[in-house]
């Protein structure tokens, strides 16, 4: 049997690379990722038809001119352009995505929250809860 040195590092040389305690944390993502920036950059450069959808539920054709932290100016086709704050826009997409496939309606809201659900069905195809309590 040959003999063999093991050879481990001192202890004292680990503590002082790892900092106090050996304890490293994960560094926090960016605030921004510019990723707005470029979506609205992208589609003001083309002059992309967009369709606004407001949080009272109106919903505004044209494309994005000009935007900043706190609103965007929407330019209207036959229409006054319009300077719409963020904070009253509950989503933006494509124009061309309607004719893709037609969107259902959706009751407006306020972003972020559900709303009405469509009444749950059991494996026989009738509604859940609409016969009372008693057991089929």
């Amino acid at each position: 049997m040959s003999n063999r040195k093991l050879i481990r590092p001192d202890i004292g040389d680990a503590r002082k690379t790892d900092g106090p305690r050996g304890v490293r944390r994960k560094a926090s993502p960016p605030e921004q990722t510019n990723a707005e920036e470029f979506y609205y950059l992208k589609q003001m450069q083309a002059r992309t038809p967009m369709v606004l959808r407001l949080v009272n539920g109106d919903e505004l054709r044209g494309w994005v001119e000009w935007y900043d932290k706190g609103a965007i100016k929407f330019h209207r086709h036959d229409e006054p352009n319009l300077l719409i704050p963020k904070s009253s826009i509950l989503f933006l997409f494509k124009e061309e995505e309607l004719r893709r496939r037609p969107r259902k309606p959706i009751a407006a809201g306020v972003p972020g929250q559900a709303g009405p659900r469509p009444a749950e069905r059991d494996g026989n195809g009738a509604g859940g809860d609409e016969g009372g309590d008693e057991p089929d």
